[in-house]
């Protein structure tokens, strides 16, 4: 079963500044002080690093998602650069935890992440926005060409064969994108997207639904 390792990024900053002074006020040489600092900074490192991301996917969490997304869509606006945001729901997953058990849902879960990060390019993000969700930040992508390669992911998944202890099972995806950067948020843009998502869901889902462009 998954789990959630949650400590905000700011905490673990002070905590990090905190130990560093403590330590440079103990009497001891100063070679040895060096030593534990660097100890304490890879342990630093390491940790943040677990708070960046899900425990389960390795993918980017949703804490991630949101300061990365406000970033990219406030250099958008400011630059006039092209910017389109995929939300991803895995269809009918909870028919799947109930089919074949949460272990086998698990295993979902991590497949998917991995075919996502594959599908991509180096300049998009994908990341785990929570239970089945997933976003994906497309940089410098206009609305003309954010659907190739979302539409290349479903037909992935359409024809990717998913196997969990003698089971083969197919899975697919409704996505939704928006590429709207007239908003005066992220998170309109971030509603925005998300009524595509319903949009195919309530479609027949297995589909990519594109939010409407309004001026």
């Amino acid at each position: 079963m998954e789990t959630n390792f949650e400590i905000p990024s700011d905490v673990l900053d002070e905590i990090q500044n905190n130990i560093q002074n403590i330590i440079e006020g103990f009497d001891i040489p100063e070679a040895n002080k060096m030593d534990v600092i660097k100890k304490i900074n890879f342990m630093y490192t390491q940790t943040k690093q677990m708070s960046l991301t899900d425990a389960l996917t390795g993918l980017f969490n949703r804490r991630h998602f949101e300061m990365e997304f406000e970033r990219e869509y406030k250099r958008a606006k400011r630059y006039i650069n092209d910017l389109s945001l995929a939300i991803i729901d895995i269809d009918f997953f909870k028919k799947i935890n109930d089919t074949y058990g949460h272990s086998c849902g698990d295993y979902v879960l991590k497949e998917c992440a991995y075919l996502m990060a594959q599908n991509f390019r180096q300049t998009d993000t994908v990341f785990r926005y929570g239970g089945e969700e997933f976003t994906v930040i497309l940089t410098e992508t206009p609305a003309s060409t954010a659907c190739v390669p979302l539409e290349r992911l479903r037909r992935l998944f359409e024809n990717h064969q998913f196997k969990f202890n003698g089971e083969i099972f197919k899975v697919t995806l409704s996505i939704g994108v928006s590429s709207n950067t007239s908003f005066d948020t992220y998170i309109e843009m971030f509603d925005d997207a998300d009524k595509a998502v319903y949009d195919a869901k309530n479609s027949g889902r297995n589909m990519v639904r594109q939010a409407i462009e309004k001026n």
